[in-house]
């Protein structure tokens, strides 16, 4: 029961506008581990974007799986710095991630799509490779750029051909993404 108040206090202290105090108080959230990630999940709904942001890394620093559906749900959050913050998280889930990313690839919302692609990039499994391939497609550039990205951080044969042919897109950041694993290779 103590713990589950200090859980909750550290999680209110999130909202303060300090940004020494939040990193604090997620510090001491991953300390505590486990016994927090049910009121972490509860907290990615909060009203506060600092909130439901410190929330997330807490999580992600955690790594335990039963967050993998709730940051992916974060994913469509309103603000991006939530969203990015919950797509770190993701990468930082292991192999069990894998196929929930490779799922949302094809969700309605584009910021959806492409945090899904850049954790996947993180995450570097090459069971993402082929959907990540079939992502550069996209009509989002942001979405592309994430698949470039997550190809070139997998690799191999077929990543290059990839971005070989990613060299052609329309959009200047994908070809830059592609041309910067090219000429790692």
């Amino acid at each position: 029961m103590e713990v589950q108040k200090n859980v909750e206090r550290l999680i209110q202290t999130l909202k303060d506008e300090d940004e020494l105090v939040q990193i604090q108080s997620i510090s001491l959230l991953e300390e505590i581990g486990k016994p927090a990630v049910e009121q972490l999940i509860s907290a990615l709904d909060d009203g506060n974007k600092n909130v439901r942001k410190g929330a997330a890394r807490a999580l992600g620093e955690i790594g335990d799986t039963k967050a993998i559906e709730p940051l992916i749900d974060t994913l469509s959050d309103e603000n991006k710095w939530v969203r990015r913050e919950a797509s770190t998280a993701l990468s930082k889930m292991g192999e069990e991630v894998v196929d929930p990313l490779i799922r949302i690839l094809e969700d309605d919302d584009w910021r959806v799509r492409g945090a899904a692609a850049w954790a996947l990039g993180n995450v570097r499994d090459n069971k993402a490779l082929k959907p990540l391939i079939k992502t550069m497609n996209d009509d989002s550039g942001f979405v592309r750029g994430g698949a470039a990205f997550a190809i070139g951080q997998i690799g191999g044969e077929e990543a290059e051909e990839a971005l070989e042919a990613a060299l052609n897109d329309k959009s200047s950041y994908v070809r830059k993404v592609a041309q910067n694993y090219l000429s790692r290779g």
